[in-house]
């Protein structure tokens, strides 16, 4: 037996005894360390605002239950291998807030040596900003705003701050943002302060509002990559006024599929891969501002959702 938290129906949740399978040849029996609340799209699913559309897209691996619930949901966990191939091991999976379990060995990823446990729940964060960015395809020298300093975009600027010449801007309402941004070598604006003229703008707030200062942000000709998930809400999108005739580019990236100019040399463990080597760097901590023991979930979840404890991304963590 284990022990998840599961979102019993939308704003309820505990954590709750579940079966493991019998381990086969191939499987790994993994004890968690760390696990991270991905706030944005949990959130959503704790709140039930998972479009019935979207329910089999928005299925995470190893997802126990269904949407809107009872569903065991998540998909950033490290932990140890205590049984089946490379015992001992730490690594990353994709997989809900769960004291054990067992998956096969394939689904598993080693964490680097030189990468805290603590940090590598960042993993499938900073993948998604990989990916992100061989969508956007950023080049020397370029000026970039990312719109939503969330760990998201967060992300996105901690991997751009190494690019030679670019200014990299990190966009946010909160103004104690620019604590993240300093610790990660970007600048920090808010929305109204922010530098104009952008070869790329990446969109990460999830609002109307940073949508819409986004394509206001961008130059001509410029592109504006969109990374916010929605979920059952239909943001309006400015396209009237000088959309046209400046000819901007609104386009959506997701972590889903590697990015096409990649995808014929990069699988997905590549990906993942190179987001934990990129993890050595320890700007990255700056990342994670909150922590919570693993018993703890069921209440600091809906504080998450009401907006209650802000921050960005919050660490569990489990009894050794």
């Amino acid at each position: 037996m284990a022990q998840a938290f599961r979102v019993e129906s939308p704003g309820r949740a505990a954590i709750a005894d579940v079966a493991l399978p019998e381990p086969g040849p191939d499987d790994v029996v993994v004890r968690t360390r760390h696990s991270l609340v991905s706030r944005g799209t949990e959130t959503l699913v704790f709140r039930g605002e998972v479009p019935p559309s979207q329910y089999g897209l928005m299925r995470a691996p190893f997802q126990a239950g269904d949407f809107p619930g009872p569903v065991v949901y998540g998909y950033l966990a490290v932990g140890e291998v205590e049984a089946g191939p490379g015992a001992g091991r730490t690594v990353f999976c994709l997989h809900p807030h769960q004291d054990r379990f067992v998956v096969p060995s394939s689904w598993v990823v080693e964490v680097p040596a030189d990468v805290p446990p603590a940090r590598a729940v960042l993993a499938g964060t900073v993948e998604t900003a990989v990916n992100a960015l061989w969508d956007a395809a950023p080049r020397v020298g370029d000026r970039i705003a990312v719109v939503g300093a969330g760990m998201v975009g967060a992300s996105v600027a901690a991997v751009l701050a190494g690019l030679p010449g670019a200014r990299v801007e990190l966009v946010d309402v909160d103004q104690s943002r620019a604590a993240v941004a300093d610790a990660l070598g970007v600048g920090f604006a808010t929305p109204d302060a922010a530098a104009g003229e952008c070869d790329l703008v990446l969109h990460a707030s999830a609002t109307e509002a940073g949508l819409a200062r986004s394509l206001e942000l961008v130059g001509d000709e410029g592109e504006v990559v969109e990374m916010s998930w929605f979920g059952d809400r239909a943001p309006r999108v400015p396209l009237g006024e000088a959309f046209h005739s400046r000819r901007l580019t609104l386009r959506a990236t997701q972590v889903g599929r590697v990015a096409p100019a990649r995808r014929p040399r990069w699988s997905t463990t590549d990906r993942l891969r190179l987001a934990l080597r990129l993890l050595a760097d320890p700007r990255f901590d700056a990342l994670v501002t909150d922590s919570c023991a693993f018993g703890e979930l069921p209440e600091v979840m809906p504080a998450l959702a009401a907006g209650e404890r802000p921050g960005l991304g919050v660490r569990v963590d489990y009894t050794p």
